[in-house]
């Protein structure tokens, strides 16, 4: 459960506390009072402090009608409880119409929702970055959580139904483990602060070693420490967007082609990484030429990345394959996954 959860719960369970402690104060207060000021028994002592707290208007009991002492007495506890109960009822109606328990609830939703998770991402810091993140992920299908400790970043999320959040600070483990890091696949670290970034990999590192992790950078130095702290990926967006627009002086088409494919302007085509391990056994050991890519699929293979190491672009048709290799395959989403169900059929 995430900060904002805890608040609440807080909040909520000291204003019980408060009110069941007012009340049997007062009970009790209404006990003794009574059983000392008109010597009753103690179950019509209790008789009474009930009847008058509770303002239902029963007959007093007692041979005789109450003492002057014994009204002044009964005043008191009136005020006294009526202004006890007004305290507890204006804090509950507070956490009800300022929207707090409309953020409670949610929150429990969230939370249930985050720990079925499997297989998502993790989304640190919800600025520019991590909103593009968040829209290219969501544009692909692929679940995610943000985590921000931000106040204001909470609230402008909370607006959106459909996203998941945790509040807090993401260099803590308990926040990271509530976001799923044990079961995700991917962290993405984008807030501005490469400190917090490295702090942020360190730990999401030490407690999934296989998790995948891209972060952002600012400085130049950075990018080593993010490296040596566990980053599988660092991201310079300032260095990225100044290479772009040298790009788009001398080779505006080539940028736009690219942008064209990778950024999903069009749903005609994508570029996708094709893992090998899942490759029939008749294609095993056999050349790029005998898979027939392009005539059983009318995809293309224009990469492949050998033994997760070496990359080689525009492979020979004579290159073979095996289970360790990835392609980067170009072509429609029903061509490229009709080439995915060849790949691992071991019909001919």
């Amino acid at each position: 459960m995430n900060q904002q959860y805890n608040k609440f719960q807080q909040a909520s369970s000291q204003t019980i506390k408060i009110g069941i402690g007012l009340l049997l104060s007062i009970v009790i207060f209404g006990t003794l009072g009574y059983h000392l000021i008109e010597n009753l028994e103690f179950i019509d002592s209790l008789y009474m402090t009930i009847i008058t707290i509770s303002t239902v208007g029963f007959k007093e009991v007692g041979a005789e009608p109450l003492s002057p002492s014994g009204k002044l007495f009964t005043m008191g506890l009136i005020i006294t409880s009526l202004g006890s109960l007004a305290y507890v009822g204006s804090n509950m109606a507070r956490f009800i119409f300022d929207g707090e328990l409309a953020n409670y609830i949610k929150t429990y939703r969230v939370d249930k929702k985050i720990a079925k998770l499997k297989n998502h991402v993790i989304i640190v810091g919800y600025g520019r970055n991590g909103e593009q993140a968040a829209l290219e992920l969501k544009e692909h299908g692929v679940d995610f959580v943000i985590v921000d400790k931000r106040d204001h970043v909470i609230s402008r999320v909370r607006q959106f139904p459909e996203l998941l959040y945790i509040s807090g600070d993401a260099t803590h483990e308990e926040v990271l483990e509530k976001a799923g890091v044990n079961d995700a696949r991917a962290l993405i670290a984008t807030t501005p602060d490469d400190a917090d970034n490295v702090f942020v990999v360190l730990t999401a590192r030490s407690i999934n070693p296989n998790l995948i992790i891209i972060s952002r950078a600012s400085e130049l130095e950075s990018q080593m420490k993010l490296k040596r702290a566990g980053a599988t990926n660092v991201i310079m967006p300032e260095r990225i967007g100044g290479q772009r627009m040298a790009k788009l002086v001398h080779q505006p088409d080539v940028v736009e082609f690219l942008e064209y494919i990778l950024l999903q302007k069009s749903r005609d085509v994508s570029l996708e990484e094709v893992e090998c391990n899942n490759l029939s056994q008749r294609f095993v050991g056999k050349s790029i030429s005998e898979l027939k890519v392009r005539e059983v699929s009318g995809a293309n293979i224009i990469g492949i990345k050998i033994s997760g190491a070496r990359y080689v672009f525009n492979p020979d048709p004579n290159m073979i394959l095996s289970r360790n290799d990835q392609l980067f395959v170009l072509g429609n989403p029903e061509q490229i996954k009709k080439l995915k169900m060849v790949m691992a059929s071991e019909d001919d």
